[in-house]
């Protein structure tokens, strides 16, 4: 089996639990999605240029970096034919922390199976203003662990009531990370900092994406 990867580099984890820290970030072409403020639309498009690599080529890579926190990202990682043995493959490697970023769309429970903490699944939520709200696959919220975070895309109010509003019904803050992730230029912090203690908004943090701040936002491979 061999995977599309448009792009692999070592860089600061711009953002989610592990935000600051190195990762390896293996990103694989393709996405279902077409959200309104997406900043990786060009792995997206049907004729991305890829490197087709084999779990044992994408590994060893890895182990070249010496660094052991693995980001898989896209576009949107889930979709691409022998994900799951990709992640089983990688997890053999028990110094491995192994990441999953995915946009919320796609049943991630088929993926988990047994490999406890050094397996995480770092899930959007995309509201309204992402246009692709009807996308989301709410049984998601039901299959998340401690190991597991949540981002809730936010570029208006009503993104963030619509966040507070599924954190309540599915009681997010006794069972995973949360953050809320403005979308770049489209809401200031403070907006988000006023909402968070108008509610009362315990165990939810606000996330800047690091890597906008250090590089330029149209800035590839860091």
């Amino acid at each position: 089996m061999n995977y599309k990867v448009v792009e692999t580099f070592v860089s600061i984890n711009g953002e989610g639990k592990k935000s600051g820290e190195l990762a390896v970030f293996i990103r694989l072409a393709g996405c279902n999605l077409r959200c309104s403020y997406c900043d990786t639309m060009w792995a997206n498009q049907a004729d991305v240029s890829f490197e087709l690599m084999s779990r044992e080529e994408i590994y060893d890579y890895i182990k070249s970096t010496g660094v052991e926190n693995i980001t898989l990202t896209g576009g949107e990682p889930l979709i691409q034919d022998g994900m799951g043995e990709l992640i089983d493959y990688l997890m053999k490697d028990e110094n491995l922390c192994i990441e999953v970023e995915t946009n919320g769309s796609i049943d991630i429970q088929s993926f988990r199976k047994n490999h406890g903490r050094r397996l995480s699944f770092t899930m959007d939520y995309k509201g309204s203003s992402s246009l692709m709200e009807d996308r989301m696959l709410m049984k998601n919220f039901e299959t998340l662990t401690e190991y597991d975070t949540v981002k809730f895309v936010v570029g208006n109010e009503q993104d963030l009531l619509r966040a507070k509003e599924i954190m309540d019904n599915y009681h997010l803050t006794e069972i995973c990370h949360l953050f809320f992730s403005p979308i770049y230029g489209a809401i200031d912090g403070e907006t988000i900092v006023e909402f968070m203690k108008i509610n009362r908004l315990n165990r939810v943090r606000l996330q800047i994406q690091l890597h906008k701040i250090i590089w330029s936002p149209e800035e590839r491979g860091v």
